[in-house]
């Protein structure tokens, strides 16, 4: 079973980030990293810089709040989360709380693997004008 320190140290880590120190990526994760989320797929470190860049240069606030931290073998952890941002785009610049679960594969004391899983509709098209409306009225027709 994967060591309980390491999923709590990348965490850790990882709830760190933010747009003035990018460079902890390098520390958590290998070079040859994969990342995917619903809207995005990235290969490499410095694909996944850039794209963590780009992220934290378009919101005014963005944290991660890690509520669970599962080992699943010898590799691999599950990381429940609920993450809080601001976008002044987005929702009148209120935060916007999206709940999701990373699914992580480590080698060698770092992240080669990660994906993460989170309805994109919480995310981003909810908050949309228009879209949003639209989006809400049909989660709600079909519950």
């Amino acid at each position: 079973m994967i060591d309980r320190s390491l999923i709590a140290r990348f965490a850790q880590r990882f709830a760190a980030i933010d747009r003035d120190n990018l460079d902890i990526l390098e520390q958590i994760y290998h070079s040859d990293v994969h990342f995917s989320d619903p809207i995005h797929d990235v290969f490499g470190l410095a694909a996944l810089q850039g794209y963590c860049a780009n992220l934290y240069e378009n919101v005014s606030a963005l944290h991660f709040d890690f509520t669970q931290l599962s080992p699943i073998d010898d590799e691999q952890a599950l990381l429940c989360w609920t993450m809080t941002y601001r976008h002044p785009r987005l929702a009148g610049g209120r935060p916007i709380q999206v709940p999701g679960v990373s699914q992580v594969w480590f080698r060698e004391g770092k992240a080669y693997r990660h994906i993460d899983h989170y309805d994109a509709g919480t995310l981003l098209y909810e908050h949309v004008p228009v879209l949003g409306t639209l989006i809400r009225w049909l989660k709600r027709r079909m519950t």
